[in-house]
């Protein structure tokens, strides 16, 4: 009778092995880390907009798959296993499983899905993990105790940082908002990443449409029904590097958007300061007990001399705000976007900055 016993226990276990399922992890799990202004309310999926949003889950498993659907084919993920190695995802628009890792030694990993590409390539829908049979997930990593938000233009989103040829090449493929000064200075305090930037775009006037007033507290960059709640989500630190783009705009009359921004006649600096002043006041009312560091970096609006530089020092000065600073990145007379090691020297830059004058 024993023998039998054991013959039926060991068959049942072999039965439950055989009929172990791969594991679905819905976008909905509590163990999932969402980074990033990332629409969850949905009923089917996560929805990702902003550059420098994340998705990670911590795993004990062989093999992980995500289900993701693209709305233009033209965005590209840093996939970042076991916050080591990276490789580059680019999807498509058809709801199907990406692998992401395959054949990992037994023990805890992490995956990581980053957004490098711009809200200007469309959204992404993210649907879920699979895992493979036997897997099992494993609580998220503890909560960040540091918060970190930028508001930038194509500076801060990494725009054709990875082209080479100093072409500033537009294709998508260039872009990585990993390698900005914004996503290395917030990896450098392990800091929670928010990232609120496009290329081309000002405080008075930009390139696009929309300028950053009118887009900073949305939850979808494009709808302007679709707002963030800025006040629940309190950062520690706030950096603003605009204004670059306004130094060129406010010189084309004949430019569409100038025409659209000012008529026939550009702002004063009087009205250049005031709207400088307007934001970053906007800002402290979301925001009453953040650190706000007011910059401009690396490109020619931070050159010696750059009236820009002022207009934003005058402006923090009549905010007479004792956690509003300035501080400026250095020129780095680069012929087109900043390199990758541009960004480097620019994070190096903010990082000293915030060591020396800011506890958090």
């Amino acid at each position: 009778m024993k023998k039998i016993y054991s013959f039926l226990i060991i068959s049942m276990v072999l039965m439950g092995c055989s009929e172990k399922k791969e594991l679905f992890v819905s976008f909905s799990n509590p163990e999932i880390e969402f980074s990033g202004r990332i629409d969850t309310s949905k009923v089917d999926a996560a929805e990702l907009y902003w550059s420098g949003s994340s998705i990670k889950i911590n795993f004990e498993g062989e093999s992980i798959e995500a289900l993701l659907k693209d709305e233009s084919r033209d965005n590209y993920y840093n996939i970042i296993l076991d916050n080591d190695s990276i490789v580059v995802l680019r999807l498509d628009t058809i709801k199907q499983y990406y692998q992401l890792a395959s054949n990992l030694p037994k023990g805890k990993h992490s995956i990581k899905i980053f957004k490098r590409a711009e809200w200007d390539r469309g959204k992404t829908s993210f649907y879920g993990f699979k895992l493979n049979k036997g897997a099992k997930i494993l609580p998220k990593s503890l909560s960040k105790n540091r918060k970190i938000e930028f508001y930038g233009n194509s500076i801060t989103a990494g725009y054709a940082i990875e082209d080479t040829t100093g072409k500033d090449s537009p294709e998508g493929t260039f872009t990585n908002n990993y390698l900005s000064y914004a996503a290395i200075t917030a990896r450098h305090y392990d800091a929670k990443y928010k990232c609120i930037c496009r290329s081309g775009i000002g405080i008075t006037v930009s390139w696009i449409p929309q300028i950053m007033p009118e887009i900073y507290d949305r939850l979808n960059p494009l709808d302007p029904n679709s707002k963030w709640n800025l006040s629940a989500d309190e950062p520690d630190i706030v950096v603003v590097n605009l204004f670059q783009n306004d130094t060129w705009l406010v010189n084309l009359p004949e430019h569409k958007e100038f025409k659209k921004r000012f008529g026939t006649k550009a702002p004063s600096e009087k009205e250049i300061i005031n709207a400088y002043q307007q934001f970053v006041g906007n800002l402290r009312n979301h925001y009453p007990k953040a650190d706000i560091i007011c910059t401009l970096g690396s490109m020619d609006a931070a050159k010696e001399g750059s009236k820009w530089k002022e207009y934003i020092k005058i402006a923090v000065a009549n905010l007479d705000d004792k956690k509003m600073h300035t501080h400026f990145m250095p020129y780095l007379k680069s012929k087109g976007h900043p390199t990758i090691n541009d960004q480097q020297t620019m994070a190096k830059s903010l990082i000293e900055f915030i060591d020396n004058n800011i506890e958090w």
